[in-house]
């Protein structure tokens, strides 16, 4: 018998002032059962960056076809692709083929950096490519919060991002090593 997903419910309150986006999401999430709290919680980030009314996730580690998450036009194209960790060049290639934008969030540091070493050569091709790591050490602290009711505030201001949960409070500074051009 194959093991469930597990199920998380956040409230997440987004106030992105670098965007000017303000929305409050009711959000399930399910948890593949290989998928860990850090991976999770990557996911979350990523949500609150790139919100939007169509932004959605999907299948995810459940699926091949399918990114993390995405944004579709109301016609079905897909608008913005969301991966997760280190995509082979391949997997990349496809989604910035069937996508306006490609988005990838790396939180592991040792992997990550030689993962993206190893491809940023092949990588600059793809002009709808952004490619944003996260530091290993916030989000290990992100794990933390991890409940399964959340509630949670998000702050984005100046390329800094401040998660807060009403206990605690975590600012991240993503690097960007890649911008889309």
């Amino acid at each position: 018998m194959a093991i469930k997903s597990t199920i998380f419910k956040a409230e997440l309150e987004v106030t992105d002032m670098d965007r000017n986006h303000y929305q409050d999401y009711q959000l399930t999430i399910a948890r593949h059962p290989s998928e860990n709290d850090e991976r999770m919680m990557v996911r979350l980030l990523a949500f609150a960056l790139n919100g939007h009314e169509f932004l959605q996730f999907t299948k995810g580690l459940s699926s091949d076809d399918e990114p993390d998450i995405w944004q579709k036009s109301l016609n079905g194209e897909i608008d913005v692709w969301i991966d997760l960790g280190q995509p082979d060049e391949k997997r990349i290639r496809k989604a910035c083929g069937r996508a306006k934008n490609v988005k990838i969030y790396t939180y592991q540091k040792g992997s990550g950096t030689a993962w993206w070493q190893q491809n940023k050569r092949k990588l600059d091709r793809f002009g709808n490519l952004t490619v944003v790591h996260f530091n290993e050490t916030s989000v290990r602290d992100l794990a933390l919060m991890v409940k399964r009711a959340m509630c949670l505030q998000c702050t984005i201001q100046d390329a800094a991002l401040w998660l807060s949960n009403g206990d605690q409070a975590i600012q991240l500074f993503p690097e960007i090593w890649k911008q889309a051009k």
